[in-house]
């Protein structure tokens, strides 16, 4: 097996390092949320050998399979039509500002052709391609930022801490070894953030796994110290569900947007920070051959939405099939989202969210002086609109330009809309003084 060749030099980076309480984001990082926040969507991918049994990505703890057994999972791995260029240009063409990637996901298996382990794609499969660096190349060359996911947890790996999940896969108590475990992160890290160009985000999850053991230690200061001493531009997002730790620059919200907590797992306080809602496409991340419930492209848009006027992105996830191939469902969603972006792109892009707060009836955005009105479920033919301070000059539908009647009201705004609006998203375009 390979010996970890770079761990001395990235633990002692990591013993080195200042406390990111300190941590003052660098000009090119303070761009990068910028940048980031403009986008709104991204797609997120979860992909590893969890495909091939096609039964979602915690398969191998869900059904405590032996990690000595799960690993011959990777001497069949061949995923034959994968190809990154066509993954980029669809995602691409959906509109789409990023992509992000698992590189580790929980079962341990590395996508790219690490040193520091034999257990990856190059070195345990007959396919033998780095894909994270197939993938970061085709970013690269058609302008599509690419962000990594990177698990804190592991269900294979010997050495690696014992949380509440990946219990029952046979590995020995006496192997732990936090100090060889965080060593082999850091030393990931820094191949991940030198081998592969500018990397947009590194993506961590897995530090809920010790929530059953509140003092454990996952030494986040250092890790994210090391992070930004190699790409200062690059973003750090933790999926803890807890209010952002120092040294963070994105919070992240996991199956529902930023106040909102119905899927139990977002509940934390909202922070400055560029936000980010993740959510499935269907049911499951990763690839589940039984899972054909994908939401509707009109569901889709309009979560996006509803993520643009809470002032988050939408990381959109995709789980890739065995093969290579992203499922066929997938890509027609991507395809009418790309549709619409084209059309109506304009009110989401580059936008924040607007002086209107969230309501059942949809959301506003805002850029510059235009102050976009997303009318998704509103059984009236008129709106009134608390605009405070901010008087309207003129209103009209983003659609075909045609006036809107309004009347200007003591601290808002009452549209008249002439029907009530059955569109997937009916924009009417405020012009403020």
């Amino acid at each position: 097996m390979k010996r970890l060749v770079t761990l001395a030099v990235a633990l002692v980076l990591s013993v080195q390092a200042f406390a990111q309480s300190d941590y003052v984001p660098s000009q090119e990082n303070i761009e990068a949320r910028e940048a980031f926040r403009d986008a709104k969507l991204g797609i997120f991918i979860h992909w590893g050998l969890y495909s091939m049994l096609a039964t979602g990505e915690w398969t191998m703890t869900n059904r405590d399979i032996d990690y000595r057994e799960y690993a011959k999972l990777a001497d069949a791995f061949y995923p034959h039509r994968f190809d990154a260029d066509a993954w980029v240009d669809a995602i691409k063409d959906a509109g789409a500002g990023y992509i992000c990637f698992t590189s580790r996901h929980h079962e341990g298996f590395s996508m790219w052709d690490t040193d520091c382990s034999d257990y990856n794609i190059v070195d345990a499969t007959p396919f033998g391609r780095d894909v994270v660096g197939e993938l970061a190349d085709a970013c690269h060359r058609k302008d599509m930022r690419l962000h990594l996911y990177y698990s804190h947890i592991d269900w294979w790996r010997t050495d690696a801490p014992r949380g509440r999940t990946g219990l029952g896969t046979g590995r020995p108590e006496s192997e732990v070894d936090w100090d060889s475990y965080y060593s082999f992160m850091n030393a990931q890290l820094t191949e991940l953030l030198t081998r592969y160009g500018r990397i947009g985000a590194i993506w961590f999850d897995g530090v809920w796994d010790q929530d059953r053991n509140p003092d454990f230690d996952w030494q986040l200061a250092p890790q994210y110290e090391l992070i930004h001493r190699l790409q200062p531009a690059c973003l750090i997002g933790n999926n803890h569900h807890m209010k952002p730790f120092a040294g963070e620059d994105i919070q992240i919200f996991e199956r529902d947007l930023p106040g909102e907590n119905t899927a139990g797992l977002s509940g934390q306080q909202i922070v400055s920070l560029p936000l980010e809602t993740c959510q499935t496409m269907n049911g499951m991340w990763g690839y589940k051959i039984t899972d054909l419930e994908y939401k509707s492209t009109r569901t889709l848009i309009r979560y996006l939405v509803r993520a643009a006027g809470r002032n988050a992105n939408l990381l959109l996830n995709i789980g890739p099939q065995p093969n290579g191939e992203l499922p066929a469902e997938a890509l027609d969603r991507l395809r009418e989202m790309g549709e619409w972006l084209r059309r109506y792109g304009e009110t989401i892009y580059g936008t924040r969210g607007g002086i209107v707060a969230p309501h059942q009836w949809g959301v506003t955005t805002i850029k510059g002086d235009k102050l976009y009105v997303h009318i998704l479920d509103l059984d009236d033919d008129c709106l009134y609109l608390p605009t405070g301070e901010r008087r309207v000059r003129s209103a009209r539908l983003f659609d075909d330009g045609s006036k809107v009647d309004f009347t200007r009201e003591k601290h808002g705004v009452l549209l008249r809309l002439g029907k009530v609006p059955d569109t997937i998203d009916h924009i009417v375009e405020l012009t403020l003084e």
